[in-house]
């Protein structure tokens, strides 16, 4: 059995067994990943921002093929044109918003952006709500949005990321807020969770560690990357983007550092199209895909530095919690 203090108020809120959440990573979390979390007891999640509305339908058939215990889906809430009432969000997130409500997903989560127009809806569909934070300013704004739980990610996550460490992000982020919070960035085995249990937090959001699984949608060069790499291979950049964005250090993400690029960088979402002609492809293909991880983007966060195998989805959501549940005896015995 393992410590019970890991048995904490999120896994109740969601359904789930243990409160490791695997995050919903663009392009590498699909179905087969999500179902094999969240039929090892964790929280599998669908990283929907890149799908299309049908691609998601097929991966959360996929999911329930695997297995009846509760996952998420995960989107970037990109406000719509105007932003206003009638359309809060840009037309592929509405479609995929009405793909989750038809499919009766339990749990929505935004990796970016606030859902508070959407909220009111989750609530009379029985959704919980779950949102990314990098601060505490947005963690309060997302409170008031009426979301059910906040994810503060620090400094150390990969993919987009803020600017505040993690070891001053959690203790800031649960005195601002009157909520359930995970922790994510630089979690990479149970260690992290332990200290998350002890600040405070009641689970983790882990992104990097499921990258380097076989069922994560991906070349096996990028996992190996996530294996071989130290705690400086990575890099926050604006180069894929146009947002703040822990990627695989590389040949890409060096040329964007040069003074004259920084000054071409567009905003969030234009600048994935731009680094796309001056690549002459498209690099989230070029590195997830196809595996050219010197000039794609491979978004991995620090806590690469602790991963040392490829290993399957169900053993790691128990490794998270085996390696939790021995640092937790050791400061708080049974």
């Amino acid at each position: 059995m393992f410590h019970p203090a890991l048995r904490t108020p999120i896994c109740s809120l969601l359904g789930i067994e243990y409160p490791v959440l695997q995050a919903g990573m663009g392009f590498v979390a699909r179905g087969d990943l999500a179902g094999a979390v969240s039929a090892a007891g964790g929280l599998g999640t669908l990283g929907a921002a890149t799908m299309s509305a049908a691609v998601l339908r097929d991966e959360i058939a996929k999911v329930r093929r695997m297995t009846d215990r509760p996952f998420a889906v995960d989107l970037l809430f990109a406000k719509g044109r105007g932003g206003n009432a009638a359309q809060p969000f840009t037309d592929d997130i509405q479609e995929a918003l009405e793909v989750v409500f038809a499919e009766r997903v339990p749990i929505l989560v935004s990796g970016l952006g606030d859902p508070g127009p959407i909220v009111p809806r989750c609530r009379e569909a029985g959704i919980k709500v779950l949102s990314l934070t990098g601060n505490t300013k947005n963690a309060k704004r997302l409170a008031a949005s009426g979301v059910d739980a906040v994810i503060a990610q620090g400094y150390d996550g990969g993919g987009h990321t803020g600017q505040v460490g993690g070891m001053a992000l959690l203790p800031a982020v649960l005195d601002a807020v009157d909520l359930p919070v995970v922790y994510a960035g630089g979690v990479g085995d149970g260690r992290g969770l332990a200290a998350t249990i002890v600040m405070g937090g009641q689970g983790v959001w882990c992104g990097t560690r499921f990258i380097a699984t076989p069922e994560a949608w991906g070349h096996d060069n990028y996992k190996n990357a996530v294996v071989q790499i130290d705690d400086e291979g990575t890099i926050r950049t604006r180069c894929f983007s146009g947002k703040p964005c822990r990627m695989y250090a590389n040949r890409t993400t060096a040329a964007w550092e040069s003074a004259e690029l920084q000054a071409k960088i567009e905003p969030f979402p234009l600048q994935m199209r731009a680094v796309a002609g001056w690549l002459g492809k498209d690099p989230y293909m070029a590195g997830r895909r196809d595996g050219e991880i010197e000039i794609g983007a491979c978004a991995m966060g620090q806590s690469a530095a602790v991963i040392d195998a490829v290993t399957p989805a169900a053993d790691v959501v128990l490794q998270i919690m085996d390696q939790a549940s021995r640092a937790l005896d050791r400061v708080a015995p049974r």
